[in-house]
């Protein structure tokens, strides 16, 4: 039996307050998009039927590599964590997934976890490995590599966790396990490139022979960071290597804030799709690097022209179009719930906007090297304010028309700082 955490009379009454406004505009955008031969209700649907998943380590407060900020009411369980994500995917309809990251969410019972889950409306996504951080009562230390090692127990290690990851996503019904190393430099002369490659990717092989046969490995690449002269997997280029070496099952995961300032992104859509390796994305924003900002908030044109390139390729899926999509951010200074509702606001949003772009007058200007009219295809679709379909989709769905305004009615994180322990100060992301 599914029981969620919020009263759905809190989320009817509301939404009783909006939908004359509600309807309105939504009947205004539809006369609108009438004009140009588009069905706002076929919008909708689409809307109604796109879903990206959340992290389960979102749910915290996350913060600089200096210090994190806990906020009362923190989860500092999966068990907690998993009830936020259930408030996030409830007032908006369009999260129903949680992606864990082990060991950080290590239970005793898989089983019963993802009954748990279950219960509150939600699945698992890809399950995370961690071969980034030491463990308490770990044998070998990844301080100087995981999966491209030199120390051959170290890279056995990294394996076996990552096939340990494997069998636990089997039990929670996850058929992804995405795969981030921290391995890299910070002198020129630390270590050989192409010896180091060719650890990780030995190791990365034995993953990947683990692997069942409806599973895939999605390589996650980063310029820099925890190493910063090089970095083992640093760019699409080396993770598409990556992927084809290793196989049909490997694909590369492509995270907005993982790649020098400036670079295109959407044409590494294009490509990754192009040569069938696009296996999925981690959404958020930055300024400067990996900074893990909330998605859409710096730079939301670019995630518009990103899913541009997702529509096509999902118009026009060659050997298949099936990407994981995950929100990856760290939320600092916010009320994470907050910032994962507005996130999956601005990525929805984008979607929707990119289905309305009209495809053929695209084509047709691209075809004809009229440069002008290929943009404004683009820009037409960009400027329209799609927030009726999305409030629409989600009221229909049950969710809230207003779900930040829903969720600070419903008091919810003073109400569990009132149950929870409080979280502890300490260092890093997480």
């Amino acid at each position: 039996m599914t029981t969620l955490p919020l009263s759905a009379d809190l989320i009817a009454q509301a939404n009783a307050r909006e939908m004359a406004a509600l309807d309105e505009d939504y009947s205004a955008l539809g006369r609108k998009l009438e004009r140009s031969g588009i069905a706002i209700d076929t919008i909708k649907d689409r809307v109604a039927g796109f879903s990206v998943a959340v992290p389960s380590w979102g749910a915290g407060r996350g913060g600089t590599r200096f210090a994190k900020f806990p906020i009362p009411g923190e989860p500092t369980t999966i068990h907690e964590k998993l009830e936020d994500c259930a408030v996030i995917n409830q007032l908006s309809r369009a999260t129903p997934r949680v992606s864990p990251h082990f060991p950080w969410d290590k239970v005793s019972d898989y089983a019963a976890l993802r009954e748990e889950a279950a219960s509150l409306g939600l699945g698992f996504d890809a399950v995370n490995s961690n071969t980034f951080q030491d463990q308490p009562g770990q044998a070998q230390t990844y301080a100087t590599g995981s999966l491209s090692s030199t120390v051959e127990a170290t890279r056995q290690q990294a394996v076996e966790h990552n096939i340990e990851c494997i069998e636990i996503g089997q039990k929670l019904g996850s058929r992804d396990l995405t795969v981030w190393v921290g391995d890299g430099t910070n002198f020129p002369g630390q270590q050989d490139f192409a010896r180091s490659l060719d650890r990780y990717l030995d190791a990365a092989a034995q993953v990947y022979a683990a692997l069942p046969d409806d599973w895939r490995m999605l390589l996650e690449h980063k310029m820099f960071e925890p190493a910063f002269y090089s970095t083992v997997i640093s760019d699409w280029g080396s993770s598409i290597l990556a992927a084809q070496e290793l196989g049909p099952k490997a694909k590369c995961l492509v995270d907005l804030g993982h790649h020098a300032p400036n670079v295109n992104i959407e044409q590494i859509v294009a490509r990754l799709h192009r040569f069938g390796k696009l296996g999925g994305f981690h959404f958020n924003d930055s300024k400067y690097g990996d900074d893990d900002l909330d998605s859409g908030s710096i730079n939301p044109h670019q995630l518009f022209l990103v899913f541009n390139e997702l529509v096509e390729a999902e118009r026009n899926p060659r050997d298949g179009f099936n990407p994981a999509y995950m929100i990856d951010q760290s939320h600092n200074v916010t009320d994470p719930i907050e910032s994962m509702l507005s996130s999956a606001e601005a990525i929805i949003q984008c979607y929707a906007k990119a289905s309305l772009v009209d495809r053929d007058a695209l084509h047709a200007a691209q075809l004809g090297n009229d440069t002008m009219m290929a943009f404004q295809a683009l820009r037409s679709a960009y400027t329209i304010d799609v927030s009726p379909i999305l409030a629409r989709a989600r009221a229909e769905a049950g969710g809230a028309i207003d779900p930040l305004a829903v969720y600070r009615s419903s008091q919810w994180r003073s109400r569990k700082a009132q149950e929870r322990r409080p979280a502890g100060s300490s260092a890093g992301i997480v």
